[in-house]
């Protein structure tokens, strides 16, 4: 498939879709949380815009969290080796070009915005990230133009029967590059862009800036956005601190909870400037203390740490211990090899796309080497598939004992900790209750 017929269904594509889909949902991330699901249909014309903080995992979030094969955007430098461009038009991704790329490379995009009214007529859904690139913050940062150029010229192009509609997408990730976390993504109600048809046609310009605006106002509606960029370290770790036990909740999950502290704490910040200091001053303390003394925010929840759970833990661990170090086989040949590789990336962004990338391409190539093993070395067809199939479930329980014993460590620091009178942890669980009461009182 190359860049003439990119909006055809593609059988191809739809096979890598669903085994690329069902690593990214199932094993790279824990949980995939989806909202909003009901604002998609299929019969209109669509635009989604996501926002923009973690490189190709951003654009992953959306292709594995509907159905069907939307075409992608993506700056036109990453095009120049025919091989790669080939590769790329395969995975449904179109250049734009900018004046960085030379201004005469500007024409280029006259074909392409051609294609992209080919791929809204087919109903195929366009993916552009209109902050343009990504950063690391859990902001949203100033929209570029394009998207909604594209989305008011396309309807142009067909006497404005195309009936454009922009699904805003707000993306959260528990932590941008470790594996096992977990992904909320949130659909918000589509914009009509016929809201700005009039206007478009008295001034395109006022109608951009217009569409831009309620465009940025929507997905900040639907992420988590802090604001300050003063108190921002200092915002971000009280939302860990605070709402990071719900993680895993799906009826009040943490994305929401979050904006909702947030916005308390904006509030807050114009109402009683004091408390909002105190709860900021508090964040960085609690932060530092519990750098310094290896320990999380969970472990410092729990007001005591029976020492009967914890040996009963460390027995669990011991006798368990044999299939942790089977499941990773598994652990260390999809997860850890990938991390070897990120070293050589400056960009803590790209972190996770290589990873993912790398721990995918692995799992192609050595998964059915796995299975042929199996098969060839135990004579029972039955056994050989269930010993396969052992392998990535005995990996994912390696993890989770991994976790499991960095908790029972911990808990018997804390009780050295307690035993011993620790200045420095009475100083920081004085800090932590101070601080959490502070935030329940709001």
């Amino acid at each position: 498939m190359g860049k003439e017929n990119i909006e055809k269904y593609s059988a191809r594509y739809a096979l890598l879709k669903s085994v690329a889909g069902f690593w990214h949902n199932n094993v790279f991330y824990r949980k995939v949380i989806v909202f909003g699901r009901e604002n998609i249909n299929p019969d209109h014309h669509l635009i989604f815009a996501p926002n923009h903080q973690n490189a190709l995992m951003d654009a992953l979030a959306v292709l594995f969290t509907h159905k069907g094969q939307p075409i992608f955007l993506a700056r036109a430098d990453i095009f120049k080796r025919k091989t790669i461009a080939a590769i790329l038009y395969f995975l449904k991704i179109l250049p734009v070009y900018r004046i960085r790329d030379g201004f005469s490379s500007l024409k280029g995009n006259d074909e392409i915005f051609i294609k992209t009214i080919d791929i809204l007529k087919q109903k195929n859904g366009l993916i552009i990230l209109p902050e343009g690139d990504h950063a690391g913050f859990r902001r949203l940062r100033q929209l570029k133009k394009g998207i909604c150029r594209i989305a008011f010229q396309s309807d142009e192009a067909t006497d404005f029967n195309l009936m454009i509609k922009i699904i805003p997408v707000g993306i959260e990730f528990s932590n941008y590059s470790r594996y096992r976390q977990v992904l909320t993504v949130v659909y918000g109600k589509p914009i009509e862009v016929s809201e700005f048809f009039e206007l478009y046609k008295e001034s395109p310009e006022k109608a951009l800036n217009k569409l831009r605006d309620k465009l940025f106002s929507e997905m900040k509606g639907n992420m988590v956005h802090i604001e300050s960029e003063e108190d921002y370290e200092a915002i971000d770790e009280l939302r860990s601190m605070i709402n990071g036990k719900y993680s895993d909740e799906i009826k009040s999950p943490k994305l929401f909870r979050d904006r909702t502290l947030i916005n308390k704490l904006n509030i807050l910040k114009s109402s009683n400037p004091s408390l909002y200091n105190r709860i900021c001053t508090l964040s960085l303390q609690v932060k530092q203390g519990a750098k310094e003394l290896n320990t999380d925010y969970r472990l410092l929840e729990k007001r005591k740490h029976p020492l009967g759970w914890l040996i009963a833990g460390i027995i669990g661990i011991i006798f368990t211990f044999p299939l942790f170090i089977y499941g990773n086989i598994f652990n260390l040949t999809f997860l850890e090899i990938p991390n070897l590789q990120i070293r050589k990336i400056r960009d803590p962004q790209f972190h996770s796309s290589i990873k993912y990338a790398i721990s995918l391409i692995l799992a192609l190539i050595f998964l059915p080497v796995f299975l042929i093993l199996s098969l060839f070395i135990f004579s029972s067809l039955w056994l050989g598939l269930l010993i396969f199939l052992t392998l990535p479930l005995s990996g994912l329980y390696a993890w989770n004992y991994f976790l499991q014993f960095i908790r029972i460590s911990g808990g018997f620091r804390i009780r050295r900790y307690i035993r011993h009178k620790n200045k420095k942890f009475d100083l920081l669980r004085k800090n932590h209750n101070e601080l959490i009461n502070l935030v329940a009182g709001l």
